[in-house]
């Protein structure tokens, strides 16, 4: 049986929260003060101090950083498959010479 989670003291935005999460504590702690982080630059750079406000735009932070690097991902795991395969056929007619033997007949 997998034994609970133990509760993390987080402080975000100069509220606490008490989290709880599998990924483990110094995880949780980076993720948080990641937030905290982005929620304060974006309250310098637009003068909006609702923290409400604030966590809606950090959100939106994050998901166009998911969305980007979602989009990265797939444009390199295309470029892996069409590399992948044009090296599988270089290696086929490196094994396949014409005429067959190693060019002897």
């Amino acid at each position: 049986m997998a034994e609970p989670s133990k509760a993390i003291r987080v402080e975000i935005y100069d509220r606490v929260y008490q989290l709880r999460s599998e990924a483990g504590e110094s995880y949780t702690r980076r993720l948080a003060q990641s937030v905290d982080t982005v929620m304060r630059s974006i309250a310098e750079k637009t003068q909006t101090y609702d923290s409400l406000r604030l966590a809606v735009l950090a959100a939106l932070h994050f998901a166009d950083e998911c969305e980007r690097s979602r989009q990265r991902y797939e444009t390199l795991s295309a470029a892996v498959a069409e590399k992948s395969l044009a090296f599988r056929d270089a290696l086929q007619r490196a094994a396949d010479p014409p005429g067959g033997a190693g060019g002897f007949e």
